[in-house]
């Protein structure tokens, strides 16, 4: 990357924002690795305080009702929680039902056995489903994995990669399309189901390679 190059920092072709980003990417190489956490554990800190600085610093250059149009903002956001509240609840109702029964458990070791044959673990094929529905619930199943099997065994890498690399979507769906007032998802559930399908592949294929 030439992000990292000297030439490319020092000179021309870096300005401003990059140059700055460069310049401490650059150092924080160059500093061992507890130096490296702490720098990043400040930057995910001071984040969001520059961004929330930002936006009201935007608004007060642009003489904009910062605190008015907060307020607005508010009042509409709870009109749409208002809107989505019964079909979240129902979700999450069914996925803790399917979780106490076993049932998700019964699908794992049915579809499981197939799924081993294309190199994807079977112990996986609950949280694939849950996945679909619920995050926060997934991530419970994920938790459950490392303790079972570790972080850095296969079935751990292949459940972190497939948390980053797949969506929520029935839980989206519904989510949006309701706050949108949307009746007809046409191609969307289709298409989110082959890209998440995709996103299952590339996870096994990346843990594979990491794995080596």
């Amino acid at each position: 990357m030439t992000c990292f190059n000297v030439s490319v920092c020092e000179g021309k072709e870096a300005g401003g924002c990059g140059f700055f980003f460069c310049v401490l990417l650059r150092k924080m190489i160059k500093r061992p690795e507890g130096a490296q956490m702490k720098i990043l554990i400040f930057l995910s800190q001071i984040s969001i305080p520059l961004v929330i600085f930002y936006i009201v610093a935007y608004g007060l250059v642009n003489k904009c009702k910062v605190y008015e149009e907060f307020v607005k903002g508010a009042k509409d956001g709870l009109k749409t929680v208002a809107g989505i509240l019964p079909t979240l609840i129902g979700l999450m109702v069914a996925v803790g039902v399917l979780r106490a029964s076993g049932f998700l458990d019964l699908i794992g070791e049915s579809i499981g056995k197939i799924t081993e044959y294309a190199g994807f673990p079977g112990e996986l094929v609950p949280l694939t489903i849950v996945r679909m529905f619920s995050s926060s619930a997934a991530t419970g199943l994920v938790l459950d994995i490392f303790k079972e099997f570790g972080t850095d065994s296969r079935v751990g890498l292949i459940a972190s990669i497939m948390m980053s690399c797949t969506e929520t979507i029935f839980y989206t769906v519904s989510v949006y399309f309701i706050a949108a007032k949307v009746n007809k998802t046409r191609y969307t559930i289709a298409g989110a189901l082959l890209a998440t399908f995709g996103g299952i592949a590339a996870s096994v294929v990346l843990a594979g390679l990491m794995m080596g």
